[in-house]
């Protein structure tokens, strides 16, 4: 079954990593983006610096609570639909969260398909509007059908290649770090250390640079995909 509608930038913020994995790589297999936070602090430092198309947020976290970091979602005026992830003991904490705005909830243990079932039924509802396409210069990236061009023309890039591009124009014009990229190539927690993405963005970058678009290396932070102008 696959997920209707526009693909997103899901941020996943649960400390049961093996749920978070779980979650993560089905929203992916969707065609999502989907990072991955562990700890209430950080994923409130995440969300403040980079925002999110939609949120799946557990309740019970380390550093900060799930409702802590829902109040201050709410508090930038970040109106991003937020999932809340709960225990059945939660029923107070639950009422909460919808009255923190909070668009849904969802009970541990839940189906995944469940879950996907709630995201189309939140995108329909927000009337998401978030474009399938992302493009950088002349290069664009339809995440639906996972097809590259250049100036309409086609670009065969190999899979991996693949996702660090993806990885790269969601965030272009910010650095984004070896291990993000890591994690979104080969999945959070994956056995694989940091220096595997390095061949890879090489490759991509000469694929790129005749086409006017550059991946720079900020020594010791990571990469930023920008155009040559720029």
């Amino acid at each position: 079954m696959n997920l209707a509608g526009p693909k997103m930038r899901i941020v996943v913020v649960e400390d049961n990593e093996t749920l978070a994995k779980a979650i993560s790589y089905r929203l992916r297999d969707r065609g999502h983006a989907a990072d991955v936070l562990n700890d209430g602090e950080e994923a409130d430092s995440f969300l403040a610096r980079e925002g999110a198309d939609l949120v799946v947020l557990d309740i019970n976290l380390p550093g900060k609570t799930g409702l802590d970091i829902l109040r201050n979602l709410r508090a930038r005026g970040d109106n991003a639909p937020v999932i809340l992830l709960t225990a059945r003991s939660e029923t107070s904490d639950r009422v909460a969260g919808l009255d923190l705005g909070a668009d849904d909830y969802l009970v541990k243990p839940f189906e995944m398909d469940e879950l996907e079932a709630r995201i189309r039924a939140l995108s329909r509802r927000k009337n998401l509007a978030f474009g399938a396409v992302e493009t950088i210069g002349v290069i664009s990236f339809d995440r639906t059908s996972r097809q590259v061009t250049a100036n309409g023309e086609s670009l065969d890039i190999p899979r991996k290649e693949l996702a660090v591009l993806e990885c790269l124009l969601e965030r272009r014009g910010r650095i984004v770090s070896k291990p993000v990229l890591t994690d979104h190539v080969y999945g959070v927690g994956a056995a694989v250390d940091d220096t595997a993405v390095e061949p890879l963005v090489s490759r991509l970058r000469r694929r790129l640079a005749e086409h006017g678009v550059v991946i720079k290396t900020a020594r010791g932070l990571g990469y930023m995909l920008e155009t040559a102008q720029t």
